[in-house]
């Protein structure tokens, strides 16, 4: 793969939560407390692509310049959501390369 554009913004995805246990054995594909995922544009290596389909929205909004408090964001680059399956609680941040 040859990367030739430069990304405007880079994310941060942090597993919060997991379940009522916070056990890996409560997701599917394991993930625990901590694990953090680093992304801008592409899919994370490992992370759940059945999340990705709830997170990418997301990342487009931040990405175009909207405040993520304006979709019940914890901050304006900062949100906190659940995994379709509601086990996996994440933390999104936002960070625009150079603002």
């Amino acid at each position: 793969m040859k990367k030739w554009y430069k990304e405007d913004w880079t994310f941060s995805i942090e597993v919060t939560s997991v379940g009522k246990k916070n056990a890996p054995t409560e997701c599917r594909i394991g993930l625990e407390p901590g694990d953090t995922f680093a992304c801008a544009y592409e899919c994370p290596a490992g992370f759940c692509s059945k999340s990705m389909l709830k997170v990418f929205p997301i990342l487009e909004a931040a990405r175009s310049g909207g405040n993520l408090q304006n979709l019940g964001g914890d901050a304006p680059g900062q949100m906190t959501v659940l995994c379709p399956d509601g086990v996996v609680k994440y933390r999104i941040t936002a960070k625009q390369a150079n603002p």
